[in-house]
């Protein structure tokens, strides 16, 4: 079903008639060859001019960077078609690699309309490329997790490969990891030596640290199973780190995921999808959303999206 957007909405607050038109005295030497950089610094005259709250033209701010650095800043705005804007907002949903749950994919859209209409209004394009863009009603899409299932035969090609001809802990030990913490790519990469605390065999640890102090608050010490002692010995012996756990690109981590998928019959693995598979087991088992959102280190604000899918994913099949 098709929802028709209204084309001002108030920031937060049920949407509102949109304001008046723009004043006849408004002036704007645009023109179909303009470039996005300079229509944008335009529309944010007129919005003032408008009479737009303060909210709504931050928000509108923001939503117009991001589709500037889609479409290119100097992309003329005469050449932008509703193909285009469509190709925009499925890279929102899918490409962009951010979250944006329904409420803000529908500001966005509104933002585009908004824009692309005003350009319209002032004669800087014939026609509004943004006129025929609707709003359908969508669910953000939940994440791939691992079954049980997977999780085993997982752990179980990793122990092999750990355990064969020519071994390697290291799938053993990332996977263990992974699923244990349910830690960042980026975290991950920044494990030091000091940062594990394996003086407590039965009870090992690891520290998660931040250089910026603006990030402090994701700083924390998470708990590791006592399974994972045995591949991380055998993986210090073998690689010899000086410095930090893994020496070695990112990339080379996402390769060895990729491997141990493999060998374990599995279309693949990332480490964002390990992270879910180990949020979810936690929160299947009972932890405390508080203390999940502190393992994850999320912020408050992010923690609501993510526990609204945790919900989704737990529910019973059916």
């Amino acid at each position: 079903m098709v929802e028709q957007l209204p084309l001002f909405p108030d920031l937060n607050q049920p949407a509102e008639p949109p304001p008046a038109a723009a004043p006849a005295a408004f002036k704007t030497h645009l023109t179909a060859r303009s470039g996005l950089r300079e229509a944008l610094e335009e529309f944010d005259r007129a919005m003032t001019l408008k009479g737009f709250t303060d909210n709504t033209i931050a928000a509108f701010r923001a939503d117009l960077r991001i589709l500037a650095g889609y479409l290119g800043h100097e992309r003329a705005i005469g050449d932008t078609s509703t193909q285009d804007l469509n190709d925009f907002l499925v890279y929102l949903l899918r490409e962009r690699g951010k979250p944006c749950n329904a409420k803000s994919y529908a500001r966005r859209l509104t933002t585009v309309k908004v824009f692309f209409a005003w350009l319209a209004e002032v004669g800087a394009r014939g026609s509004d490329p943004a006129q025929a863009l609707v709003h359908h009603a969508f669910t953000t899409p939940l994440p791939r997790v691992l079954s049980e299932t997977e999780i085993e035969e997982l752990l179980t090609a990793g122990q092999q490969i750990a355990a064969g001809d020519d071994p390697d802990p290291r799938p053993l030990l990332l996977a263990r990891l992974l699923l244990a913490t349910g830690m960042k790519k980026g975290e991950v990469m920044g494990i030091h030596l000091a940062h594990l605390d394996a003086s407590d065999p039965q009870n090992p640890v690891a520290h998660i640290r931040y250089a910026q102090a603006r990030q402090f608050h994701k700083e924390r010490t998470l708990r590791l199973p006592a399974e994972i002692i045995p591949a991380l010995r055998a993986y210090r012996a073998k690689y010899q780190p000086a410095e930090y756990l893994f020496e070695c690109t990112a990339r080379n981590l996402e390769y060895v995921l990729r491997d141990l998928a493999k060998a374990a019959g599995l279309r693949g693995v990332s480490f964002e999808e390990l992270r879910w598979t180990a949020a979810l087991r936690d929160y299947r088992a009972g932890m405390p959303a508080d203390a999940l959102r502190k393992k994850l280190g999320l912020s408050k604000l992010r923690w609501r999206e993510t526990q609204e899918k945790l919900e989704r994913l737990a529910e019973p099949a059916r």
